[in-house]
Protein backbone atom coordinates (compact mmCIF):
# COMPACT_ATOMS: atom_id res chain seq x y z
CA UNK A 1 0.00 0.00 0.00
CA UNK A 2 1.14 3.74 -0.66
CA UNK A 3 3.67 2.20 -3.44
CA UNK A 4 5.86 5.24 -3.58
CA UNK A 5 4.19 7.67 -1.98
CA UNK A 6 7.46 8.12 -0.08
CA UNK A 7 10.68 7.09 0.90
CA UNK A 8 11.67 5.92 4.63
CA UNK A 9 15.65 7.48 5.03
CA UNK A 10 15.87 6.28 8.45
CA UNK A 11 14.63 4.41 10.87
CA UNK A 12 16.27 4.88 14.35
CA UNK A 13 15.08 3.70 17.76
CA UNK A 14 15.77 5.78 20.77
CA UNK A 15 15.18 3.65 23.64
CA UNK A 16 13.02 0.38 24.21
CA UNK A 17 9.62 1.96 23.40
CA UNK A 18 10.96 4.83 21.09
CA UNK A 19 11.71 5.60 17.31
CA UNK A 20 12.91 8.56 15.45
CA UNK A 21 11.95 8.25 11.55
CA UNK A 22 12.50 10.45 8.65
CA UNK A 23 10.91 10.23 5.09
CA UNK A 24 10.61 12.38 2.33
CA UNK A 25 7.24 12.56 0.35
CA UNK A 26 7.08 11.96 -3.51
CA UNK A 27 5.46 15.29 -4.92
CA UNK A 28 4.84 13.24 -8.30
CA UNK A 29 2.77 10.84 -6.48
CA UNK A 30 -0.63 10.35 -8.02
CA UNK A 31 -2.54 10.52 -5.06
CA UNK A 32 -1.59 14.49 -5.24
CA UNK A 33 -3.40 14.80 -8.35
CA UNK A 34 -6.63 14.60 -6.92
CA UNK A 35 -5.77 15.65 -3.72
CA UNK A 36 -5.86 18.55 -4.76
CA UNK A 37 -4.59 19.58 -8.43
CA UNK A 38 -2.19 22.56 -7.70
CA UNK A 39 -1.99 22.74 -4.14
CA UNK A 40 -0.99 18.87 -3.14
CA UNK A 41 -1.67 17.98 0.82
CA UNK A 42 -0.80 14.57 2.08
CA UNK A 43 -4.07 12.94 2.93
CA UNK A 44 -4.46 11.93 6.80
CA UNK A 45 -5.37 8.73 5.95
CA UNK A 46 -2.27 8.30 4.40
CA UNK A 47 -0.16 9.54 7.14
CA UNK A 48 -2.03 7.15 9.32
CA UNK A 49 -1.16 4.13 6.70
CA UNK A 50 2.46 5.39 6.47
CA UNK A 51 2.66 4.72 10.88
CA UNK A 52 1.15 1.96 10.32
CA UNK A 53 3.80 0.47 7.72
CA UNK A 54 6.44 2.33 10.32
CA UNK A 55 4.87 0.28 13.20
CA UNK A 56 4.86 -3.22 11.53
CA UNK A 57 8.29 -2.69 10.28
CA UNK A 58 9.32 -2.28 13.85
CA UNK A 59 7.16 -4.66 15.85
CA UNK A 60 7.75 -7.47 12.45
CA UNK A 61 3.83 -8.24 12.69
CA UNK A 62 1.00 -7.74 10.41
CA UNK A 63 -1.22 -4.97 13.03
CA UNK A 64 -4.83 -4.31 12.65
CA UNK A 65 -5.85 -0.66 13.57
CA UNK A 66 -8.42 -1.00 16.58
CA UNK A 67 -8.92 2.07 17.57
CA UNK A 68 -7.56 5.92 16.89
CA UNK A 69 -8.03 8.52 19.81
CA UNK A 70 -6.68 11.95 20.32
CA UNK A 71 -6.16 12.84 16.33
CA UNK A 72 -5.09 16.41 15.77
CA UNK A 73 -4.28 17.67 12.28
CA UNK A 74 -2.33 20.48 13.00
CA UNK A 75 -0.84 21.73 9.86
CA UNK A 76 -1.32 20.84 6.18
CA UNK A 77 1.70 18.98 4.45
CA UNK A 78 2.71 19.84 1.34
CA UNK A 79 4.61 17.34 -0.61
CA UNK A 80 6.27 20.04 -2.51
CA UNK A 81 7.78 22.39 -0.35
CA UNK A 82 7.71 20.22 3.12
CA UNK A 83 8.38 16.50 1.17
CA UNK A 84 10.51 15.70 4.27
CA UNK A 85 9.13 14.67 7.27
CA UNK A 86 10.10 13.35 11.13
CA UNK A 87 8.12 10.72 12.62
CA UNK A 88 8.19 9.88 16.38
CA UNK A 89 6.92 7.07 17.21
CA UNK A 90 6.37 5.52 21.15
CA UNK A 91 5.39 1.87 20.54
CA UNK A 92 4.02 0.33 23.92
CA UNK A 93 2.74 -3.25 23.74
CA UNK A 94 -0.63 -3.93 25.99
CA UNK A 95 -1.61 -7.45 26.47
CA UNK A 96 -2.62 -8.65 22.80
CA UNK A 97 -2.39 -4.95 21.32
CA UNK A 98 0.29 -2.19 20.15
CA UNK A 99 -0.54 1.04 21.42
CA UNK A 100 1.43 3.83 18.95
CA UNK A 101 1.80 7.40 20.00
CA UNK A 102 2.84 9.55 17.00
CA UNK A 103 4.22 13.25 16.61
CA UNK A 104 4.69 14.21 12.95
CA UNK A 105 6.72 17.40 11.65
CA UNK A 106 8.43 19.03 9.14
CA UNK A 107 10.84 21.47 9.74
CA UNK A 108 9.79 22.74 13.17
CA UNK A 109 5.98 23.06 12.52
CA UNK A 110 4.23 19.51 14.15
CA UNK A 111 1.72 18.68 11.33
CA UNK A 112 -0.02 15.55 13.27
CA UNK A 113 -0.41 13.86 16.44
CA UNK A 114 -2.21 10.51 17.32
CA UNK A 115 -2.36 7.51 19.48
CA UNK A 116 -3.29 4.20 17.83
CA UNK A 117 -4.27 0.70 19.14
CA UNK A 118 -3.32 -1.86 16.80
CA UNK A 119 -4.44 -5.47 17.29
CA UNK A 120 -1.56 -8.21 16.18
CA UNK A 121 -2.52 -10.23 13.37
CA UNK A 122 0.32 -12.50 12.92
Amino acid sequence: MLKEFYTLNSLEKQDAENYLCTLTLNPQHPIFEGHFPNNPIAPGVCMMQIIKNLTEEITEHKLFLAKTTNVKFMALINPITHPILQLTLTIQHKDADIQVKNTTSFDETVALKLTNLYKIVS
